[in-house]
């Protein structure tokens, strides 16, 4: 199993509002099964080709070396289909106070085919048998000032100490029927199917336990490489368009270790030049590193302006394309059925949250940020706008600009 951060790098507070990394890798007699997800059940995107720009947006700035809150929310409001998850990670379940004490989900959906060749959806949840708890803002802060491993200091004492984590493995299942179509956020066969039990393996085990940690970090976590393509037999893929685009993009950032700049070398390079190559720094530059641009799009900056599929050459002869990952605009529905689950005491909190965190941000980004939480529901954004009334920031109209943005 390995436990991480995502925006966070090597060093980075345990005690942040972050997505937690969860994943598994099963050593079985038909070889190794990965399951990678994450600790909430829904993902940011639908594009695989918007993983890039996403994970830009969360690391530092090449220019400042700061993290942007800029960057994240410029991102955030582009990207509609982000909003149940930047939902979650500003409520409060956003702060989870152990590895060991919230839920693992894997990220994508698979297929399981049966004897009768039918078709079943499938996604694969890690249920906690420790209690959830989470941190507040202001918990948390006191936390980050007294010990930035915290998540990490936890889950070491208590294996060393026996009480190992506890996750019941369930499956969430549609009924066969193969009707629903594969969405970002699940699998539609799936909505209001619970998970259900399912044995492991032939002893009929359904936990996971983590009952030691490993002898050496370097060899055994930070090298540990773990994909989604990694199946064993009764498992197989879906339409899942986000799965579809990882199972090349995991192997291939194995093979060429993340960053690599094999095609900078001049055998390797573009012979004219590459308007929408976002690589900047590494030994085979010769003209710096794009110095201040920002490097993901679009954006609100000028910058890589137009998405990079406009322009992508023409497709050949119908043989490649690229899906419309807008053929479906419901990105509010479960986002507005989210929200109202939360009490009033919660929704205070949640409010704080987003407003701490998106103070400051240009008026612009906030306008169109806030016109997304108003049509998941009024009282979302109205809540976000007295909450940044109260830093001393007033949120302007949408404009014409930003009502073309969201399009």
């Amino acid at each position: 199993m390995r436990f991480s951060t995502v925006a966070g790098e090597r060093g980075a507070a345990d005690a942040e509002h972050d997505v937690r990394g969860f994943s598994i890798k099963f050593y079985t007699e038909e070889g190794n099964w990965d399951v990678v997800g994450n600790n909430t059940p829904v993902f940011l995107i639908r594009d695989p080709l918007k993983f890039p720009d996403f994970i830009h947006t969360q690391k530092r700035d090449p220019y400042t070396n700061m993290r942007s809150n800029v960057a994240a929310w410029d991102f955030w409001s582009r990207h509609p289909e982000s909003f149940h998850q930047v939902t979650i990670l500003m409520s409060d379940s956003g702060i989870p106070k152990s590895y060991r004490q919230m839920h693992g989900f894997g990220s994508h959906t698979y297929s399981f085919i049966n004897a009768n060749n039918e078709r079943f959806c499938v996604k694969f949840h890690f249920k906690s048998q420790q209690p959830l708890e989470n941190f507040t803002d202001a918990e948390a802060v006191a936390v980050v000032g007294s010990d930035r491993e915290s998540a990490q200091r936890d889950l070491v004492d208590n294996i060393d100490h026996g009480n190992f984590p506890k996750w019941n493995f369930r499956i969430q299942g549609d009924d066969g029927s193969g009707s629903g179509d594969v969405s970002h956020e699940s699998v539609r066969c799936h909505q209001g199917v619970a998970a259900q039990r399912f044995s492991a393996d032939r002893r009929g085990h359904d936990r996971v336990e983590s009952q030691r940690r490993p002898a050496t970090i370097s060899p055994m976590v930070e090298q540990a490489a773990f994909t989604s393509a990694n199946l064993v037999a009764g498992i197989g893929f879906s339409p899942d368009r986000l799965l579809q685009g990882r199972l090349f993009s995991y192997g291939d950032a194995h093979r060429y270790r993340l960053g690599i700049n094999h095609h900078q070398i001049p055998v390797n390079a573009p012979k004219a030049a590459v308007q929408n190559s976002f690589h900047r720094d590494g030994g085979m530059r010769v003209d710096g590193n794009s110095g201040g641009r920002v490097n993901y799009g679009p954006n609100w900056f000028g910058d890589f302006a137009q998405d990079v599929s406009a322009n992508e050459p023409a497709l050949a002869a119908g043989l490649v394309e690229r899906y419309d990952h807008r053929e479906d605009a419901d990105y509010y529905s479960q986002l507005g059925a989210l929200f109202r689950l939360f009490d009033d005491v919660q929704k205070q909190r949640f409010f704080g949250n987003i407003a701490r965190h998106i103070f400051g941000v240009p008026n612009e980004i906030v306008a169109v940020q806030v016109e997304h939480f108003r049509r998941a529901d009024p009282a979302y954004a109205a809540g976000v706008i007295a909450a940044l009334a109260a830093l001393g920031q007033k949120v302007e109209t949408v404009d014409a600009d930003a009502e073309a943005a969201m399009k």
